[in-house]
């Protein structure tokens, strides 16, 4: 038995907080599907890589990249610039701008001190220039709509953010659509709610033939990697 599961959910539950009696939720996860009797797991764009070390069997972890790119070279964006959200989404981004043969901008985060609102600085220039952030995935959306805010206020021309996962949880549809973000790309790993799919701001693209052709990759023996860029 395969389990093919597009979004891998409490992915983000992969460490116990310090000094917490709680379980390892991404861990407890893969144990349950073990004891199932599932033999291999394939899932997209893992929240944490080292995830697929909490499996006892092979998983399949695949990306998104190829879509999410092409839709990008297809709208043909100008004076397009990367725009990591956060420190930790760096290596992604520098290998999409590598990719798109564009710059680089990061979005660095910090809180000056205890008790203060965190502060969004822009390292790179982006005005007048469209920003594309890249991420795997969005839930409340508010540090995507603060970070277009920024973005908008250092010059860009236009924000557009591509996710691989729409969690959208809360008031994130409602929030895309009063803020400074042009546009939301996402897939269909996760379905999108009625109010998400009437919003005109957010686009869906569809990862099922990439899905449909892993599956046939792995069961015929042929490469899988070849399908996705590093």
């Amino acid at each position: 038995i395969s389990a093919a599961i597009p979004y891998f959910g409490y992915a983000r539950q992969d460490r116990r907080p310090r000094s917490a009696r709680v379980a390892i939720s991404a861990k407890v996860v893969a144990n349950m599907l073990a004891s199932v009797g599932v033999a291999r797991v394939l899932t997209m764009d893992l929240h944490a890589d080292q995830i697929q070390g909490f499996f006892d069997i092979p998983v399949d972890n695949i990306y998104a990249a190829p879509v999410l790119l092409g839709d990008v070279w297809k709208q043909r964006y100008d004076d397009l610039i990367v725009v990591s959200p956060d420190v930790g989404g760096v290596v992604r981004a520098r290998a999409l701008a590598k990719r798109l043969e564009s710059d680089l901008a990061i979005i660095d985060k910090r809180r000056p001190k205890a008790n203060v609102t965190e502060v969004m600085n822009v390292i790179g220039e982006v005005q007048g220039r469209t920003c594309v952030i890249m991420d795997d995935m969005v839930d409340t959306a508010g540090t995507l709509c603060k970070a277009a805010q920024v973005l908008k206020e250092e010059g860009a021309i236009k924000v557009v953010a591509y996710c691989t996962h729409p969690v959208l949880s809360g008031g994130a549809v409602e929030r895309i659509a009063a803020s400074d973000l042009d546009e939301l790309v996402v897939t269909d790993t996760i379905p999108l709610r009625e109010d998400a799919r009437a919003c005109a701001k957010i686009r869906q693209l569809s990862v099922a033939a990439l899905l449909a052709e892993t599956i046939l990759r792995i069961y015929t023996e042929d490469s899988v990697s070849s399908l996705f860029i590093e």
